[in-house]
Formats: structure tokens, sequence, C-alpha cells
């Protein structure tokens, strides 16, 4: 065990940020709102141009065939749904699931890609042309970041339970 740092003997944890719960709740709302206007917004396009967003996953190279299409017009609904439940509050620990789910997912393809070289349009708030790599691993790390904050609120979702 470490010893460089004492720790707070009230509560035994290393850090003690002063984190107070209006700060929390304040917190907590900004991600579930940055979190859920993100996916909604990123649905909209696909959901008006099924067909482009099929080119898209079709650029990607690891769906099957027989699939896109149904990706194509499953996903971003499912993106929808899980925005709306996240900013609404009506089934947000399912939508959160939905959120986080989704963006492993988008990590792992992109990481995929990326390790391969493969380029790719990415799709995400657009149909505009991104294939060169800065802009794959600007995605990366944005879905990362992303994450890092699906999972944070997934902490505070079961502190609120508890």
């Amino acid at each position: 065990m470490c010893r460089c740092m004492p720790a707070d003997t009230a509560n035994g944890r290393r850090w003690n940020l002063n984190w107070n719960k209006s700060t929390g709740k304040v917190v907590t709302w900004a991600l579930r709102l940055a979190l859920g206007v993100s996916f909604i917004w990123a649905s909209w396009h696909k959901i008006l141009a099924p067909d482009q967003f099929a080119l898209i996953l079709y650029g990607y190279g690891v769906f099957p065939g027989a699939l896109i299409n149904l990706l194509a017009i499953f996903v971003p609904f499912v993106e929808l749904l899980a925005g709306i439940c996240l900013i609404t509050g009506l089934y947000k620990r399912p939508g959160l699931i939905l959120i986080n789910a989704m963006l492993a997912c988008f990590i792992i393809i992109i990481g995929f890609n990326l390790a391969r070289g493969h380029q790719f349009d990415c799709g995400c708030f657009s149909f505009a042309d991104t294939k060169d790599t800065a802009s794959a691993v600007g995605l990366l790390v944005r879905d990362i970041l992303m994450l890092g904050a699906g999972l944070f609120l997934r902490t505070r979702f079961s502190k609120e339970s508890a």
C-alpha cells in the first residue's frame, strides 16, 4: 500500500475531493445532457438517409453484407431512443447501458480499422468525407472520453439507487 498520501480518516479514501451533493447533481445532469444530445444528434441524419448510412457501414469493412441494411435502419433508432432515455430520466439506466455498449463497439471497430490501416468514413454526425488517419485517431479519443463519461454516470446511478 502506498504511503505517499494519507488516507482520509472519515471515509478511508486516498482522495477527498469535497464533492458536495449539488455539485454532483450538476455534473451528472451535464454529462447526461451531453451524451444524450450527442446520440440524438448523431442518429438524426442516419434516420433520414439510411441508404447513405448503409454505405458508411459497408466502408468499415467489418460487417457481413446481409446485416448492413438491417444495422443501417436499426442502429440510428437505438441511438435516438437511448439518448432520449438518458436525457428524460425515463429508463435512464437501460439508456446508459445502450450508450456505453455502442461506444465500446465504436471504439473496437475504429481501433480495429486503425490497427489494420483501413481508411473509413465515420458517419457519426454527418456523411462528410473524413477518411484520414488523424481524424480516426480523434474519433477514437472522443469515443474513449465519451465512454469514460458514461462509466462515470454508471457509478453515479449506482450511488443514487444505494
